[in-house]
């Protein structure tokens, strides 16, 4: 399994680094079979598994569940687990509580945590202080769907711009070993991955990150989400329908089972 440090090392030698979110058992064997480099058990579970509007609604104890069950199934793989909305917003002693429960019952090795703001840096830094690993994330953060007014690009203008890269160099003092850069204009992804030494993942932050997290459904066409920065490899909405329409018709017409699929005494 790699770690904390190999990813720093892989930055160092100019390697991509690869995520991908992954939020159940066969799903997490499908990722770590892939040879991802990182799994993430995203609130984004919240839209693509669970069916919400947005992550808002995602818990604690649903980010739990997922992260047991992609343990499970990818026991070599580094996984982060998301600190779900209101997790880490009360208090210093809540935030730490919570983050200790995605390791200690969950089985991640890592958190990750939306935001810049000063109260988020001290949350990095307390988490930090308990020996726990953390993923910051900057840009267009999910938890902010409210603020920002919908899934809008982040850091257009030289202010904005100037903001988060200010924020990026905040999070690496604060202690993260990872930013995640989401929705932001290419030349702001390359400019924060220069200015710090700790690897930048990108979705849709253009090609010039340490490295990229696509979320597992929206890269097999499983969900009803195409953003922009989103390559379909494979469209599974297509596909599984398709199959059990074919197996509904099967049985209906009596084509399924057929005999290989049958037990009999002298078996």
């Amino acid at each position: 399994m790699k770690s904390v440090t190999s990813f720093q090392e892989m930055k160092t030698r100019g390697e991509k680094i690869t995520m991908l979110t992954a939020y159940d058992y066969p799903t997490a064997r499908a990722v770590e079979k892939a040879g991802a480099d990182l799994i993430l058990v995203g609130d984004s579970l919240g839209m693509v598994v669970l069916g919400y509007e947005n992550t808002l609604q995602v818990t604690m104890d649903d980010i739990i569940h997922h992260t047991k069950a992609v343990r499970r199934g990818a026991k070599d793989t580094f996984v982060i687990s998301d600190m779900p909305y209101r997790s880490f917003h009360l208090d210093l002693r809540t935030t730490k509580e919570n983050a200790f429960r995605l390791i200690i019952e969950a089985g991640a090795n890592a958190v990750k945590l939306e935001g810049g703001s000063e109260s988020r840096l001290e949350a990095i830094r307390a988490i930090v202080d308990c020996e726990i690993p953390v993923v910051a994330h900057l840009g267009l953060t999910p938890q902010s769907v409210n603020k920002f007014g919908g899934y809008k690009v982040q850091g257009k203008s030289d202010a904005a711009s100037e903001q988060l890269s200010t924020m990026a160099k905040r999070i690496e003092e604060a202690g993260a070993f990872m930013v995640v850069l989401e929705g932001i204009p290419e030349a702001l992804g390359r400019k924060i991955s220069q200015e710090l030494t700790i690897p930048t993942i990108g979705i849709g932050a253009g090609r010039h990150t340490d490295g990229q997290v696509l979320v597992f459904h929206d890269l097999l066409g499983f969900s009803d989400f195409k953003p922009k920065f989103v390559e379909l490899y494979e469209n599974l909405n297509t596909t599984i329908p398709k199959a059990l329409e074919t197996w509904c018709n099967d049985v209906r017409e009596k084509r399924f089972p057929e005999r290989k699929q049958v037990y009999f005494p002298e078996e």
